[in-house]
């Protein structure tokens, strides 16, 4: 692995660790939320929690609730406030997304405009010494790409 790479790998990982850490409070809470009800302890913990409450009221005494009714708004409750820490968490991802698409598109300009100006250096090197070049092809390399007009046109197509 080069330097440049490993350079690059420790600036993302201190990025992620310093937006982790400078999240609020709330959204920290939602992950991690989030993250235990995605874990098989979460799932261990229900069945012992739900199957306990469905045995005992099925084959213990006293029952406290033999036809399930506060089981399933226990339930339901749980499921409104999981569904919610779980948006947040998602929220969250798809902010962050948004962020690393917007940054990959504009290095993907600044390459694309890099490349021009290279193919510009490419084609008057070859005119000096001499070579065929294809006026048509260069033509297309050596324009910069104008995104606005790539995007009109594929809403076009839609």
């Amino acid at each position: 692995m080069t330097a440049t790479l490993r350079q690059n790998i420790d600036r993302l990982a201190e990025r992620r660790h310093r937006r982790r850490a400078d999240a609020p409070l709330s959204e920290r809470i939602a992950d991690r939320i989030t993250g235990f009800t995605g874990s098989m302890a979460f799932v261990g913990l229900h069945l012992l929690l739900f199957g306990g409450w469905i045995g005992w009221n099925l084959w213990g005494s006293p029952k406290f609730d033999p036809s399930f009714v506060m089981l399933a708004m226990v339930a339901s409750v749980e499921a409104i406030f999981l569904s919610t820490f779980v948006l947040i968490s998602q929220n969250r991802m798809q902010a962050a997304a948004d962020a690393r698409a917007d940054l990959d598109l504009h290095i993907n300009l600044l390459a694309e405009h890099e490349l021009s100006k290279l193919a510009e250096v490419v084609e008057r090197i070859a005119q000096k010494v001499g070579a065929d070049t294809d006026a048509e092809t260069m033509r297309d390399i050596t324009t910069d790409i104008e995104p606005g007009k790539v995007l009109d046109a594929l809403e076009r197509q839609d």
